[in-house]
């Protein structure tokens, strides 16, 4: 029996090609997307996964308290004597590692002889750590210890980095690395290929307590943190994390100053990957809520797969009535009918997975680009990836043949035979109806998002930022001694290059995402620091011409290599309870060490990225923590300019790798993740509307073979082929319409919600409604008028000879 249905069911399909191709291509896109979400979702949710102790592990945070506004955030950053304390004052914690890194490293391989034959940069993934790190974290060896790393001046690196540099993994130890040409490393092992779903994607893992970092441990400030010095810690099983953060709140508060505020709590590993506010050392993050869209929306589209598959089948329900009541004639009954009609959509499917399974394959590599995320063919022939597919197939099967096979099955033998079936639908909207407004309202609500987002990229990408951001060159140099005595000399050689128009030194750009200082300060003789922290900038005195800052009051800093005078925004006077700029002119910032007056105001301009408000800034010279310059290009021959540039940076400093960003290139890199989404959203709304035109395609095709007299009738009595069209055509326009009356206040809602999370965002606009509206309409008279013009064409004679 069971062999009857199959050959069957493949002589069925085979004869109705039409219906089966649109089938396969509906369902095959369907799964598709399902298959690519979950696939991108297990690779999220399996970060850390590998680690073997990993629900033990925990990173220390700090909690920042702002006394003004009673807001409280968190940072990855610790006090620098935190790691060595934790270990005297806590023995119960079996493992306890301090970890550094701070970003754009230059590395040189030596020689035997001990000059540099090769240079690199490394943007990530070197740190610096005790062995304890390798103790808590599985990151196994291939050759070599931690143990190594007790000596200073010693560092082991991966396998991929091992070969980049020497070729051989197996030839690089007892080799010398040299780091930001300043300290001089022998490699004494090699780490096997770091997984990609760890937030630690080590490169080089330098020994702690080689050059400067032998200084943190001796350190006694409690009250500053660096964002790049970190602390992990390993729980014994039987400590409670609640427990042990108590523990630690008593401990930061006793150790810090009174007025001091701030705290120190732990975060389970689990969820630092889920933690978009306080990042990590990879910088890459995804919310829970995030995940749960994609979920939604891997559903709906699921289930606008699904609906096809019913609208199609039922509408090829009459063409099929003659079939089942000759089967019912012969004896069949209504449980063999339903297996035969649920054994053809369980081929359907099975060949729509195998479809499914290929296009995700080839468009993978394609996904994989556009989110920045490591994701091969490998994560495919997963085992929970393969499981999914088999439930998939299952759940695709019963959704999708359930329905149909009851209306098929259900047929009256007689009825059929005599050719006059016909299914009606009752007064309303039938079920039928009701599932091509469901697709729609899914379909729309995701192209107005799209559209929402879209055009939030546009503002981040085109709003006045309230600086110049425009042509301007900005290239990091070795911010040692050796590199700040140069500057002189390369200004000089720089000032000779024709298309350089200004020249500034500087710690920063105008707006950094992550990489600025901040600090509290006392502001005219106060006995206490400022209850609000201010970015700290260290600048020269071409830094506001160069990118064009504006002065609401005062003047610009003079020259000097030291702190002498000091630039601030509105925001810090507002901050500061100043109603006008000028009464800040004169007065003092004392940052301990470094004192001089306030000799200007800058408009507020964005320091940080549009997720972010508007926040105090300081901006003032102190010539040895310049790390970067602001070159200011005229637009007429860059590849020239950069050229030319790049011959002066190799002579200055030969051991450096020349390496420049555009600051609007920069500025379009912090929004690299709302760019992924917004692409994502766009393919997502494509799809959806593809398979919802099949939905309508199906309906379509349904009232032809309904009302096929009647527009026999029709034609007859001199109804023209517009007038055909419109008859098709108008009880889809309503269907769509109910579609976007309810699909729009969705839209606008969650919308509402993503928006809320920038300070800087559009309005939505009512035209962005309508458009999104408009656009899925245009499209579904398109197919169904197709389809009304293939039904306006045939000969009515043909129509009415039954007659």
């Amino acid at each position: 029996m069971l062999k009857n249905y199959f050959k069957t069911a493949i002589r069925t399909l085979w004869r109705n090609k039409q219906y089966t191709l649109l089938n396969i291509s509906g369902l095959a896109a369907g799964i598709a997307v399902c298959l690519v979400i979950f696939v991108i979702i297990q690779f999220e949710l399996n970060f850390e996964n590998f680690q073997t102790k990993k629900d033990r592990i925990y990173r220390v945070l700090t909690e920042y308290h702002h006394a003004d506004a009673g807001d409280i955030f968190y940072g990855p950053g610790v006090p620098f004597p935190l790691p060595a304390s934790l270990k005297t004052s806590f023995p119960q914690v079996e493992k306890i590692t301090p970890i550094y890194s701070q970003g754009d490293d230059q590395i040189l391989v030596l020689d035997n002889s001990g000059k540099a034959e090769k240079k690199f940069k490394e943007e990530n993934g070197v740190f610096f750590t005790e062995p304890s790190f390798f103790e808590i974290f599985s990151f196994p060896f291939l050759i070599g210890d931690p143990n190594s790393l007790k000596d200073p001046n010693t560092t082991v690196i991966t396998k991929e980095i091992a070969e980049k540099y020497f070729g051989d993994w197996k030839s690089a130890m007892g080799k010398t690395l040299k780091w930001n040409n300043r300290y001089s490393l022998k490699i004494t092992g090699v780490l096997a290929s770091i997984p990609p779903n760890t937030d630690f994607q080590l490169k080089l893992v330098i020994a702690y307590g080689t050059g400067f970092t032998a200084n943190f441990a001796k350190a006694t400030n409690w009250d500053n943190t660096r964002s790049g010095f970190g602390c992990y810690i390993l729980l014994p099983p039987k400590l409670s994390a609640a427990n042990f953060n108590e523990q630690l709140r008593a401990f930061a508060k006793k150790m810090k100053s009174a007025d001091n505020k701030d705290s120190q709590i732990i975060q389970a590993l689990g969820k630092v990957h889920f933690d978009t506010g306080t990042g990590n050392y990879s910088s890459r993050r995804i919310s829970p809520q995030l995940i749960r869209a994609l979920w939604l929306i891997a559903a709906f589209i699921l289930l606008i797969a699904c609906i096809n598959f019913i609208n199609l089948s039922t509408a090829q329900a009459v063409n099929r009535a003659m079939e089942v009541g000759v089967r019912k004639v012969l004896g069949g009954n209504k449980f063999q009918l339903r297996m035969q009609f649920l054994t053809e959509t369980f081929m359907l499917v099975l060949v729509s997975t195998t479809l499914a399974v290929l296009i995700a394959i080839i468009s993978l590599p394609s996904i994989s680009q556009v989110l920045d995320l490591p994701l091969s063919l490998k994560f495919i022939l997963e085992p929970d990836v393969l499981l999914f597919l088999g439930a998939l197939l299952l759940v695709v099967t019963i959704l999708a043949g359930f329905y149909p096979s009851l209306v098929l099955s259900g047929f009256n033998p007689i009825r059929a035979l005599k050719s006059k079936l016909a299914i009606k639908s009752s007064r309303g909207i039938s079920l039928r109806r009701g599932l091509v407004v469901f697709q729609f309202i899914i379909a729309q609500a995701l192209i107005i998002g799209t559209f929402i987002m879209a055009r939030q990229m546009n503002y981040f990408n085109s709003s006045s930022l309230g600086f110049d951001k425009d042509a301007i060159l900005n290239i990091p140099f070795p911010g040692d001694s050796a590199g700040i005595s140069k500057l002189d000399y390369l200004k000089k050689k720089l000032s000779e290059i024709k298309g350089i128009q200004e020249i500034s030194f500087s710690s920063n750009t105008p707006v950094e995402d992550d990489n600025d200082s901040w600090s509290t300060f006392k502001f005219n003789h106060a006995a206490k620091e400022t209850d609000f922290y201010a970015i700290l900038k260290w600048t020269d005195d071409e830094y506001i011409s160069t990118y064009k800052i504006k002065l609401v009051a005062g003047r610009n800093i003079e020259r000097s290599d030291t702190v002498k005078e000091f630039l601030v925004n509105e925001m810090l006077i507002k901050n500061l309870g100043l109603k006008n700029p000028e009464n800040a002119l004169g007065r003092e910032i004392d940052l301990g060490t470094m004192k001089g007056p306030i000799v200007g105001v800058m408009k507020d301009f964005n320091d940080r990225s549009f997720r972010r408000d508007l926040a105090p800034v300081l901006l003032t010279s102190l010539k040895r923590e310049y790390s970067q310059a602001g070159l200011k290009l005229a637009t007429s021959d860059f590849p020239g300019e950069i050229s030319q540039i790049g011959k002066v940076w190799e002579e200055a400093f030969p051991d450096f790798v020349f390496e420049y960003q555009f600051l609007d290139t920069k500025i379009e890199n912090f929004y690299n993740h709302e760019n992924q989404l917004t692409q994502l959203y766009k393919i997502f709304a494509a799809i959806a509307i593809f398979l919802s035109c099949l939905g309508l395609y199906g309906l379509a095709s349904f009232m032809a073979v309904q009302r096929i007299k009647e527009v026999g009738v029709r034609k007859v009595l001199g109804a023209s082929i517009q007038n055909i069209i419109y008859l098709f055509s108008k009880e889809f326009i309503m269907l769509i319409g109910i579609a976007f009356a309810i699909a729009a206040p969705i839209a606008w809602y969650f919308m509402h919600l993503w928006l809320q999370n920038y300070p800087f965002r559009i309005n939505m606009s009512w035209w962005i409604f309508v458009l999104g509206g408009v656009s899925s309409l245009v499209i579904a008279v398109i197919t169904v008028s197709s389809h009304a013009i293939k039904s306006a064409m045939v000969n009515p004679a043909r129509m009415l000879r039954s007659e």
